[in-house]
């Protein structure tokens, strides 16, 4: 048996990172949580209680903002042979050398420490690694501060935002994630400060 899982099409990508097309809240929260990985079936059991069903879902595909990608089986696989153990000093598998994180959370982090290029980069980097890691180490009982990340414009909006969602993580997940994304957050922060102070001196010495 199969059933078809939905992603993101890049209308969808840039409406979270820009909220170009001012989807409605309710709306863009279901959009957040479609991620090319998750059954229909398990998106509207996620979103049941939300007031959410198959028909805002088939709003957002109607829109463009996403798209059915292959059909999955949803038959138990068989189970994988195991693996040795790594060596102590190796990286556990799923996890980016460095971070403790999974992989899912640590896409969103910056390769290096080189300042984002903008203000507006800064402001969407943000909005990413709030999104991406609120969804995977919180998961819906993140959805109140998922709306709040949604209105956040500005750096001070963030920097709000820091404290309940660090609180929220570590309750989730423990000190050691919420560390590491402690850091992280602080990195992203310092960029966009540096960005928006970069804007102002262009903005000064043009007039």
């Amino acid at each position: 048996m199969t059933t078809l899982v939905f992603d993101k099409s890049h209308q969808g990508r840039e409406e979270i990172a820009t909220r170009k097309h001012q989807l409605a809240p309710r709306l863009r929260s279901l959009l957040v949580l479609i991620d090319g990985k998750h059954s229909t079936d398990d998106l509207l059991k996620k979103v049941a209680g939300l007031g959410l069903d198959m028909q805002s879902i088939n709003e957002l595909l109607d829109s463009g903002f996403i798209h059915g990608t292959e059909a999955v089986a949803t038959a138990p696989a068989p189970a994988p042979i195991a693996a040795p153990n790594p060596a102590p000093s190796e990286t556990p598998p799923g996890e980016r050398r460095g971070t403790g994180l999974p992989a899912a959370d640590a896409r969103v982090l910056p390769e290096n420490n080189g300042p984002l290029r903008s203000s507006e980069n800064a402001i969407q980097a943000l909005h990413a690694f709030f999104n991406e890691t609120i969804k995977s180490t919180i998961g819906l009982r993140g959805f109140t501060l998922q709306l709040k990340v949604e209105r956040a414009t500005t750096v001070s909006d963030f920097r709000e935002l820091r404290q309940p969602y660090l609180e929220a993580v570590l309750k989730a997940k423990g000190n050691d994630i919420a560390r590491s994304l402690r850091d992280r957050l602080d990195l992203l922060l310092l960029h966009a400060d540096v960005a928006a102070q970069n804007r102002t001196s262009r903005s000064d010495s043009t007039e």
